[in-house]
């Protein structure tokens, strides 16, 4: 059973205006979902306060920062331990080439995000960086075609 709070339809509205545009300001927001300023800014301190908004932040165009080569990679480890996977995500969380890491169920083991220059630094990035972690087992690259749509 859950302690979570259901959210009512001026929430996820919050929520929506909040995803696409964090700069908003409390009055742009509040005439948008139709309230007035003050409930509105209770409501958002509400949702961060419960953690449902746990930030905000810069989205970053990778072309426009030096880095438009995308690589998504599925990579296996050899789990000894517990010790040997937090290693390993410690490691890996800490390359600023890296964007995102998800640790998945079933194979492979993770998804990982690469931002790179060019097709060079990526074979640098995995060869200098990712290959020699001791708990990699195997790593298939998967280059970005076209981003279709994102999630950030």
């Amino acid at each position: 059973m859950s302690n979570a709070r259901k959210l009512d339809a001026t929430d996820r509205a919050i929520l929506f205006h909040l995803s696409k545009d964090g700069r908003l300001s409390n009055i742009e927001l509040a005439a948008r979902i139709g309230l007035t300023p003050a409930p509105c800014l209770r409501r958002v301190k509400r949702l961060e306060e419960e953690g449902v908004i746990t930030g905000y932040r810069a989205r970053i165009d990778p072309a426009a920062a030096g880095r438009p080569f995308c690589v998504v990679m599925s990579v296996e480890i050899t789990m000894t331990n517990r010790q040997t996977v937090e290693e390993f995500e410690r490691a890996v969380a800490a390359f600023d080439e890296v964007t995102e890491v998800r640790r998945v169920f079933g194979v492979p083991d993770y998804i990982i995000r690469v931002d790179v220059a060019d097709g060079n630094a990526y074979e640098r990035f995995q060869t200098e960086k990712m290959t020699k972690l001791p708990a990699v087992h195997r790593i298939v690259s998967h280059q970005t075609m076209k981003l279709i749509k994102s999630f950030e």
